[in-house]
C-alpha cells in the first residue's frame, strides 16, 4: 500500500527513534541538538493532585505544577480491562475528562475514546508525528504535532475550532494559567519560544524567547511562576502574568524533558547524567544529584520525601528531595524513558523492557509488575480509577 507525504514522513521519524533516541534535531524522545516576584517559602503545601487525580487527568503530569503525584492509593492487583489498537505506536501520554480519553500517535492521528463503551469517539489527521501529549480544557482538546501546528479541537466531535503555527514542531503539552482574566494556554515550542495563549482562539497574550530548543512542557509554580528548562541548558523561570525573565539558573547540559515542581522548588533531569534541584528566586542550583554513565530523559515525579525519575540505565531512581542523596534505585531491563507518577503507596512506571512496575515510596521494593508486552516509553496516568498507558506496539492499555 502507497503511503502518504504526511505517513512517509511519520514512518521515517518512527524508523529512527526504534533505535533509541539522541540529541538530533529529527529524533523523538526529547531531543536537543543543534549545529519577579518574591518566591514563597519552600514548605508552602504545594498544587497536588488530589482526590480529582482519580477522577480526571486533563494535563500532563496531572496537574499544571507537572508534579506527577496522585493523593491516593495505587491499584494492587492490576490487570487489562480492555486494549485499543493505534495505527501506529505512541509515545504521547493520555489525557482523561470523564467518559473521554484523548492520545496521539507517532502517525499524526489524535483519537478520542469512551471509557464506558472502550470505542473510538473520532479521530483527527494531523501532518506529522504527535509526540506532545493533548490537554483537555472546557470542551476542547488542545495538542501539538511536529507539522509546526498546535491545533484546538473540538472534544465531542475532534473538529478544528481554530490553530496557529509555529516555526518549528510541538513536542511541548499546553499547561493551563489561571489568571484573572480566565485560564491561559502555555506551551512551549521546538523554536525556543514560549507562548502564552487565549484558549478561545489561540491569539497570543504574551511570548518569551529562548536561544534553544525546548521539548518539556512549563510547569506554574503557585500561579504565579513558571518553569521549564530546555536544550540552551538553563533552567528559565518567569513571571506568569507577563512572560518576563524572573530569573535563570545555568546546569550542565541540555535538559530534554519536563520539570517537577513542589512549592518554590524545581527538579529536572539533563543530558550530563545530572539530576538538578533549584529554588524559584536563587540563582544557583541547591543539589546535584550525579547519575553514572547515562542521561535522565524522564520527567520526574515529587512526593513530600523524595524526588523520582527514569533513567537510560535502565533504573528508576529516588533521591532524597531536600539533600540530593540517593535513597535507592529499582533496576528494570531495558531503558526507564516513561515518566513515573507517585501515589501514596507506590511510584508506577513502565520500561522499555514491556512492564508497567510498582514500587515501594520507601524501600524501592517491587510491589508489582505488568507485562504488556510493548516498549514502554509513554507515561502512565491515572484517571477514573484506572491506570492507561500507550505502548510502542501502538496499544493503550486501560489497566483496572
Amino acid at each position: 500500500m502507497q503511503r502518504s507525504p504526511k505517513r512517509d514522513r511519520g514512518w521515517s521519524i518512527l524508523l529512527q527513534s526504534v533505535t533509541g533516541a539522541s540529541c538530533s534535531g529529527i529524533l523523538l524522545l526529547a531531543s536537543c541538538d543543534k549545529s519577579a516576584a518574591p518566591p514563597t517559602p519552600d514548605d508552602v503545601p504545594p498544587e497536588t493532585t488530589t482526590e480529582e487525580a482519580s477522577i480526571n487527568w486533563p494535563v500532563t503530569r496531572g496537574a499544571p505544577s507537572l508534579q506527577g503525584y496522585v493523593d491516593t492509593k495505587a491499584p494492587t492487583a492490576p490487570r487489562i480491562e480492555w486494549t485499543f489498537e493505534l495505527q501506529s505506536p505512541s509515545q504521547s501520554e493520555a489525557a482523561v475528562l470523564d467518559d473521554t480519553l484523548v492520545v496521539g500517535d507517532l502517525m499524526g492521528t489524535v483519537y478520542a475514546l469512551s471509557l464506558k463503551d472502550q470505542k473510538p469517539l473520532w479521530t483527527f489527521e494531523t501532518e506529522d508525528t504527535i509526540e506532545a501529549a493533548p490537554t483537555i480544557h472546557d470542551g476542547r482538546v488542545f495538542i501539538g504535532s511536529s507539522d509546526q501546528q498546535f491545533y484546538a479541537l473540538d472534544l465531542a466531535t475532534g473538529e478544528k475550532q481554530w490553530s496557529i503555527e509555529g516555526n518549528e514542531k510541538f513536542s511541548s503539552s499546553a499547561n493551563l494559567l489561571e489568571t484573572a482574566e480566565g485560564i491561559r494556554l502555555l506551551v512551549n515550542g521546538y523554536d525556543g519560544t514560549t507562548r502564552c495563549l487565549n484558549p478561545e482562539d489561540g491569539t497570543e497574550v504574551w511570548t518569551y524567547e529562548t536561544q534553544d530548543y525546548i521539548n518539556g512542557t512549563p510547569a506554574i509554580i503557585n500561579g504565579r511562576h513558571v518553569a521549564f528548562g530546555g536544550c540552551d541548558s538553563v533552567l528559565h523561570v518567569l513571571d506568569a502574568s507577563t512572560g518576563t525573565s524572573a530569573g535563570q539558573i545555568l546546569t550542565d547540559a541540555q535538559i530534554t524533558n519536563s520539570v517537577a515542581t513542589y512549592g518554590d522548588m524545581i527538579y529536572a533531569g539533563n543530558y550530563a547524567n545530572q539530576v538538578v534541584a533549584a529554588q524559584v528566586g536563587s540563582k544557583e542550583l541547591k543539589w546535584i544529584y550525579e547519575g553514572e554513565d547515562f542521561p535522565f530523559f524522564t520527567a520526574p515525579a515529587v512526593d513530600d520525601q523524595h524526588v523520582y525519575i527514569g533513567c537510560r540505565d535502565k533504573s528508576l531512581h529516588a533521591i532524597d528531595r531536600e539533600t540530593g542523596k540517593q535513597v535507592w534505585t529499582f533496576p528494570t531491563g531495558g531503558r526507564v524513558e516513561s515518566s513515573p507518577i507517585a501515589f501514596q503507596d507506590a511510584i508506577v512506571f513502565g520500561s522499555s523492557d514491556g512492564r508497567l512496575y510498582a514500587a515501594d515510596p520507601a524501600t524501592g521494593k517491587e510491589l508489582w509488575q505488568l507485562d504488556l508486552g510493548e516498549k514502554l516509553t509513554a507515561s502512565p496516568v491515572f484517571a477514573q480509577d484506572r491506570l492507561i498507558i500507550a505502548g510502542g506496539g501502538g496499544t493503550v492499555f486501560v489497566i483496572q
